[in-house]
């Protein structure tokens, strides 16, 4: 009879071990990726179907490697990947009604640190961020796990591959997007649901589904800065030539002479030229010679015109005419409240939206990003000692505000230490 039991024993560990590997196998195929991570590596084709593309320029990838945009691109980018941020229960909920409320905190941070194997939550977050700055998508999958530890995996998507499907009913099995290849039929597109994919809409308008990036406002201006750099570049090279020698009266055989002793004897040379005419040359200037030749207060504007797209000040990008202490502290502050900030909670919704409510099914937590009410951590510093000390806020909500955790162990022992007291001064 012993035996017998131990045999059973040994048979349902066993049994039970197996379905285990076999429930990590099929969450891990569940959480396999759809999408394909480079899709922009063939040549651009197009077969108008159900879903429609993004109508982007080529140029704008190339447009984002210039040092102007780049450095446009990277001071919005560089500041919200850079920020600290923390998972919290969303407001309105009771904390108390939480099931297992620390294992799923812990496991939607560890989501996010831990997007998949290859990226970390800056690496994923920065791609999202560049796509959606330059034609006004971003784009991440979101696959379920089944996980408790880790609930879904998320990969960065080129959101130029993405077509919208302008027939989605709002139905959430219905897909809403699709992945197509370049050159690829709509019948193998890669079809997503609207709970696979998070979708980043830069400036939404009623009239069209996709968003609309600052590159594609700035795109004319950057057009006409390059055009207008080049022309300066050759200027200042001397491969433009802006005057010319008027010889009065030459017969052609000594025009063609001229030239050929010009450009044997002279041309590179850096010898003082002698020419024994009978009339004297004239030289035909077509520009004044200045650098007002290379339209400088031009390119100024332009770039001016660039800082405006992205929501900037000029002085972000390196115009630092008539800029003090005191002016550049409030442009500064300009940038953050116009262009980082709106983005960084653009993102934090659809972090708590899509990954959160609708890929993993927790509506009780939320996203934030810890530094967006105050621009640097000394006015923050200050803005939260003055309401501690006016009874405002609590220390644990100020450690909520900064993603810590509470100190309510702390507070229960002193408050007892402090009955204590009140009694031995009382008897």
């Amino acid at each position: 009879m012993r035996v017998g039991k131990q045999l059973r024993e040994i048979w349902r560990q066993a049994r039970h071990g197996g379905d285990a590997e076999r429930a990590e196998l099929a969450a891990a195929a569940e959480a396999e990726r759809r999408t394909l991570a480079l899709p922009a590596i063939l040549s651009p084709v197009h077969f108008p179907a159900r879903h429609l593309p993004k109508p982007t320029p080529m140029n704008l990838r190339r447009f984002a490697e210039t040092p102007l945009v780049r450095r446009a691109i990277n001071v919005i980018k560089d500041r919200i990947a850079a920020m600290d941020w923390q998972v919290r229960v969303r407001r309105g909920v009771n904390p108390g009604d939480v099931a297992f409320l620390a294992r799923k905190l812990r496991a939607l941070r560890r989501t996010l640190e831990e997007p998949n194997p290859a990226d970390s939550f800056r690496t994923l977050i920065e791609q999202a961020i560049e796509d959606a700055l330059t034609g006004g998508f971003g784009a991440i999958e979101m696959e379920p796990t089944g996980d408790p530890e880790q609930p879904a995996m998320l990969w960065p998507v080129d959101g130029a591959s993405i077509r919208i499907n302008a027939k989605w009913d709002g139905d959430q099995d219905s897909p809403r997007y699709a992945q197509q290849m370049p050159g690829q039929v709509e019948s193998s597109a890669v079809e997503l649901r609207d709970n696979q994919l998070m979708y980043i809409r830069m400036n939404p308008r009623s009239f069209t589904p996709f968003g609309l990036g600052p590159l594609e406002v700035a795109f004319e201006t950057v057009n006409q800065f390059l055009s207008a750099h080049r022309f300066a570049s050759k200027l200042a090279a001397n491969q433009v030539a802006q005057y010319a020698l008027w010889l009065n009266e030459a017969t052609p055989a000594q025009h063609d002479r001229l030239i050929r002793w010009w450009q044997d004897e002279i041309e590179g040379t850096g010898r003082v030229p002698l020419l024994s005419t009978e009339q004297k040359p004239e030289v035909l200037r077509f520009a004044q010679g200045t650098d007002a030749d290379m339209r400088l207060n031009w390119q100024e504007f332009l770039i001016r015109m660039v800082a405006n797209a992205f929501g900037l000040p000029p002085l972000m990008l390196g115009l630092e005419a008539d800029v003090n202490q005191s002016t550049a502290s409030e442009m500064a502050d300009e940038a953050f409240r116009g262009a980082i900030s709106p983005l960084a909670l653009l993102l934090a919704q659809h972090i708590s939206r899509d990954l959160f409510a609708k890929c993993i099914g927790w509506r009780e937590f939320e996203f934030v990003f810890n530094e967006l009410s105050a621009r640097d951590e000394q006015t923050e510093l200050q803005v939260q000692v003055q309401l501690l000390q006016a009874g405002v806020l609590t220390v644990n909500e100020v450690r909520a505000m900064r993603g810590l955790g509470p100190l309510e162990t702390r507070y229960q022992v002193s408050g007892v230490r402090d009955q204590g007291a009140e009694i031995t001064d009382s008897a």
